[in-house]
């Protein structure tokens, strides 16, 4: 295992300070335009070339199950009822077995897509749309709907635990653009334009062995400064195991920096809470840290974001 000393707490950003960034950010991705943003980067020629990742055939999913108990990260749980023929006699004839899903799709203990609808800062939209093209109908811009067709590249995974020689970051803790390059290297590859970066925390893993936690108080996640890296590279989503931003925020005023600039600011699709601890032994057994990930909303034109999962294809 690789080990990187953790890096002095990072400073906190104030408001002016964050505006820049913002602004810095929004114009270097200017080309992530549209109701797509930078799945823009995810060309035809960029959607082949990652199926040239696949060696073994071996498929591995990226999310969590969908978890229908109450739980200090998770106070509104995804619903799961039997609607079909419980207690009713089967023993003759056909029947069939019903069930009914109702869950928050935002929430902080299911994997799920953040849609570019998903943040509004100062009154707009990813790309400067109105924010009243939300209503209480659904979005009618920037839907989830723009993934309709699938979300399918390169996807490369960078284990920040890993590179720190950790079992998982601690709530609070901060993923620097440091940590990035650092894993790149460590991991002995480099990020590319349309990669689907993934980044790992140990989220999941630190909730399995310690027991769920107020997630959305505390948390650990990506340095707002970190989504240079991102822009440097071009990629076309992010997804980490957890929220992606780290609480209690780093910002002066925005508690969600890192979804304001990815989604707002740069066009990036998000993916919340997901989970790697399958896919990790597998990588490291293979020596390789990319894949071909698919990634398959469901169709709900209208909506924020989506229950999704990633598939691994290795």
């Amino acid at each position: 295992m690789v080990t990187h000393a953790r890096p002095a707490g990072q400073p906190r950003l104030t408001d002016d300070e964050f505006g820049v960034l913002y602004r810095h950010l929004r114009s270097r991705t200017a080309w992530a335009t549209g109701d797509r943003g930078a799945l823009a980067a995810l060309t035809p020629a960029r959607v082949l070339a990652a199926t040239r990742e696949v060696r073994t055939g071996r498929t591995v999913t990226l999310a969590a199950p969908v978890d229908t108990v109450p739980g200090p990260d998770n106070p509104e749980p995804a619903e799961h009822r039997m609607i079909g023929q419980p207690g009713k006699d089967t023993s003759r004839g056909l029947h069939f077995a019903m069930d009914s899903f109702a869950m928050n799709v935002h929430g902080d203990a299911d994997s799920h897509i953040d849609a570019l609808c998903h943040v509004i800062y100062d009154g707009t939209l990813h790309g400067g749309v109105p924010a009243s093209s939300i209503t209480a109908g659904g979005a009618t811009a920037l839907s989830i709907g723009a993934a309709r067709d699938g979300i399918v590249g390169r996807g490369v995974l960078l284990d920040i635990p890993r590179l720190r020689g950790v079992p998982w970051l601690e709530p609070g803790d901060h993923v620097t653009f440091d940590d990035l390059a650092a894993a790149e290297t460590a991991q002995h590859l480099r990020v590319a334009e349309g990669d689907l970066l993934l980044v790992r925390v140990g989220h999941r893993r630190r909730r399995a062995e310690l027991g769920p936690w107020d997630a959305a108080h505390a948390r650990a996640g990506l340095h707002p400064s970190a989504l240079e890296f991102l822009a440097d590279r071009r990629v076309a989503v992010l997804g980490g195991d957890g929220n992606n931003d780290t609480a209690p925020s780093s910002t002066e005023g925005v508690d969600f920096p890192v979804h304001v600039l990815a989604i707002h600011a740069m066009g990036l699709h998000l993916l919340d809470y997901l989970q790697f601890e399958d896919l990790v032994p597998i990588c490291e057994a293979e020596g390789r840290w990319s894949f071909l990930c698919v990634i398959a909303p469901l169709r709900l034109p209208d909506a924020t974001g989506s229950p999704v999962n990633p598939i691994a294809v290795l």
